[in-house]
């Protein structure tokens, strides 16, 4: 069945479904005890009581609601390598893998919507500097498993607190254009006061390249005709970030 007919059949119909299944087969029978099983002990212990292929059984249990899903999330985790990893994956890198229609694409794709959202709103509105990890959680949250280059732009009012988060620009695996001119048109549309430069080397190695030092120049050099300050350039690799300031860069 194609990933378009389950997503047509629908979560109400499936449900019925796989109460009428019980009784068609014992492969169909143990499928959706297990299914039921594994929703009561996500909701008795959360995920600490889950292996990442379990949790990702639960988000393709509405997706694909008619075969035991347990091979295909193994299958997704060896082949990205991780839970973040296929939350993360591009729709056109996971629809490569086997047994992966649209509507299971959909579903990982509003976790991944909805993580972002939810560290989003632990920094909108407050005062970066003083919850900085929290600012490097969200950061690594929205950034650290793509596979493209995205250059983002934190905008800050006087009191340094986060009045917008925005994306500028995309790029290939190793490059992204940066336009000086436009971040600080932007930041004056703002009215922003302050800036925070973030943008991911998806190679996993956060360290600054000579490309990526000059553009930060050209940014910062924009930014004080205007008195405009940037605070810093952090580069979000697989595990760890680099900061400028940090650095000695900035």
């Amino acid at each position: 069945m194609s990933g378009q007919d389950e997503f047509e059949f629908g979560e109400a119909a499936s449900a019925a479904f796989e109460g009428e299944a019980i009784s068609s087969g014992s492969g169909v029978q143990h499928y959706s005890s297990h299914r039921s099983r594994l929703r009561d002990r996500f909701m008795r212990a959360g995920t600490i009581a889950l292996a990442d292929y379990e949790l990702l059984e639960l988000v393709l249990f509405r997706a694909i609601p008619r075969r035991d899903v347990k091979p295909l999330a193994k299958d997704l985790l060896a082949t990205f390598g991780g839970f973040n990893q296929v939350i993360s994956a591009p729709p056109s890198r996971l629809a490569m893998v086997s047994g992966i229609g649209q509507a299971a694409i959909q579903e990982l794709k509003i976790v991944e919507a909805a993580a972002h959202r939810l560290a989003q709103a632990r920094v909108l509105g407050r005062d970066v500097l003083s919850s900085w990890d929290e600012l490097m959680q969200y950061c690594k949250t929205s950034m650290a498993h793509r596979d493209t280059e995205q250059f983002r732009i934190l905008f800050l009012d006087r009191k340094n607190t986060l009045i917008a988060d925005e994306q500028q620009q995309d790029g290939t695996v190793d490059h992204v254009p940066v336009y000086p001119r436009e971040v600080v048109k932007r930041a004056l549309e703002l009215n922003a006061s302050a800036l925070i430069l973030v943008h991911n080397h998806p190679s996993g190695d956060p360290t600054p390249s000579q490309a990526d030092i000059n553009m930060t120049q050209r940014i910062l050099a924009a930014a004080e005709t205007l008195g405009i300050m940037v605070h810093d350039h952090v580069i979000i690799g697989k595990g760890t970030d680099s900061s400028f300031r940090s650095l000695g860069l900035l």
